[in-house]
């Protein structure tokens, strides 16, 4: 892919899943990347993709304003001009598994927190540093586009992510940077891709999706790193569906 090369990435939720995938996908292309997550594996997970020339590892609550400035500009400080982000990070707690009526407010605060708060306070803090002609993927979810019948707050999280998207699409175009949004169907992996890990249930899952199977962390990667490159220079404000089909039904 085009302009990847010797640029210098974020990406939140890095160690796992999604974010991971793009990491990996990233360095592929000749980028370096700096690993933003509260998991404590965030080093290790960093050392299996390379040295810290190419992947930084960043203990960071994206919840946690501070904690967010510091892990941002430790980033620009070891690679210098910032190149693009990514918001990968993102929670689903089972207390969110019931109608509205009898949500769990703490439950409610958390997921906005990371999803959408979380969002917010990593992208206002990298703005500043971004170099020109920066691009950033915030990554949402099928859930945002059309609902899932549950998880009040993840869906308004997630389609909160959409609407900012746009937001900040439109805001800063005219600065030269790029903004766009991924929405994951079902997904397999680490994190909240675990559950379709299991064959049976990624079967009965994506038994109404056209491409009849959960996606992989490494494809949804690869659509995100391919949003992050030159390849796609006119492309911003636009909201993509990875999800095997499932929301053309």
């Amino acid at each position: 892919m085009k302009g990847l090369q010797n640029r210098n990435y974020i990406v939140t939720g890095g160690a796992s899943g999604i974010g991971r995938g793009t990491a990996i996908r990233l360095i592929e292309e000749g980028a370096r990347v700096a690993l933003l997550d509260l998991d404590p594996r965030v080093p290790d997970i960093a050392a299996e993709l390379g040295d810290p020339s190419v992947a930084l590892p960043l203990h960071c609550d994206v919840a946690d304003a501070e904690a967010v400035e510091r892990a941002v500009h430790a980033a620009q400080n070891h690679f210098g001009a910032l190149h693009g982000v990514v918001t990968s990070a993102g929670v689903f707690d089972e207390r969110d598994l019931v109608p509205i009526g009898s949500i769990d407010l703490a439950a409610f605060d958390r997921v906005i927190g990371i999803n959408l708060r979380g969002t917010v306070l990593v992208v206002n803090a990298a703005m500043p540093l971004l170099a020109s002609g920066a691009s950033i993927v915030l990554v949402a979810s099928t859930a945002g586009l059309r609902g899932h019948g549950f998880g009040v707050a993840y869906t308004a999280s997630k389609g909160g992510v959409i609407a900012l998207t746009r937001l900040i699409a439109l805001q800063q175009g005219p600065n030269g940077v790029r903004v766009n949004c991924v929405c994951p169907g079902a997904t397999a992996g680490e994190g909240m891709g675990l559950t379709f890990n299991e064959p049976g249930f990624a079967a009965a899952m994506t038994a109404d999706v056209p491409l009849r199977r959960v996606g992989t962390a490494a494809e949804l990667g690869t659509t995100i790193v391919t949003l992050l490159s030159d390849d796609t220079s006119y492309m911003t404000g636009q909201v993509i569906a990875v999800d095997g089909g499932a929301t053309i039904r």
